[in-house]
């Protein structure tokens, strides 16, 4: 039977609901209009670097190369970071939902997001590398959710991914709560490029669930361009804006 047979089978037997919110829906992997209205989509104009929104146009076209005050002061290790949703209620049970839950029936359309956000960051990419975890984190998940959205976005863009290239070889505490320089040093060391693999001349795609700081895309983008990677870019399916960020 097709995909859609089995999927329209499911919904029969088990009707589908928000992932948010948990009320009827016609389809799965929808949301209910007032899920809807609570995401907040980012768009240009923003920092070339880090993706962080601006509050106005410059006035000479939405995405000129113009960098944050925090990208001009501390340039990341990674090239151009990108994401489709700022991270706020609607997505972070979004989130919480896919990454702790199992709720995985919004990946496709986590995916078509992300390769829309991205598009800038894919251009002539070579392969697509989630963040790892550690395996004890990954044996009590049982999956790496940075994994399945980089899948969702191989898909949409036929890039290739490579799960297996980089590697987490610390398990770091949480980030939750820690400082932009607690952050940078809580990832220090935590990651390596698997023995026996150069990516020499390459442009690689990190992808991960939320960037909050860059602290975990900057670890893993130092060890890339260990290996040769000549252009390290980032898709995330949501961004922290904070109050320090040029639209606050």
């Amino acid at each position: 039977m097709s995909k859609r047979v089995l999927t329209a089978i499911a919904d029969a037997i088990w009707p589908p609901v928000c992932p948010v919110h948990s009320v009827p829906v016609d389809a799965s992997g929808r949301l209910d209009a007032s899920a809807w209205q609570g995401l907040d989509f980012l768009a240009a104009p923003w920092c070339d670097c880090c993706g962080a929104p601006f509050p106005y146009a410059s006035g000479i076209g939405t995405d000129t190369g113009m960098l944050c005050a925090t990208c001009m002061a501390r340039p990341p290790k990674f090239d151009r970071a990108r994401a489709p949703l700022a991270y706020g209620d609607v997505s972070r049970q979004l989130v919480l939902g896919f990454k702790n839950g199992g709720r995985r029936e919004m990946i496709d359309q986590f995916g078509r997001w992300m390769a829309q956000a991205g598009a800038a960051c894919l251009d002539g990419a070579d392969y697509i590398l989630p963040v790892p975890l550690h395996w004890r984190r990954l044996l009590a998940r049982r999956y790496n959710q940075s994994a399945l959205l980089g899948q969702a976005l191989s898909r949409q863009t036929g890039v290739p991914m490579q799960a297996g290239w980089l590697l987490r070889t610390r398990a770091t505490p949480s980030q939750a709560g820690k400082s932009v320089l607690s952050r940078r040093r809580n990832m220090a060391g935590a990651f390596r490029i698997a023995p026996g693999h150069r990516l020499d001349g390459s442009h690689i795609v990190l992808v991960d669930d939320v960037f909050t700081t860059g602290a975990t895309a900057s670890a893993c983008a130092r060890q890339l361009r260990r290996a040769g990677a000549d252009v390290v870019t980032v898709v995330t399916l949501c961004r922290v804006v904070r109050a320090s960020d040029p639209t606050m």
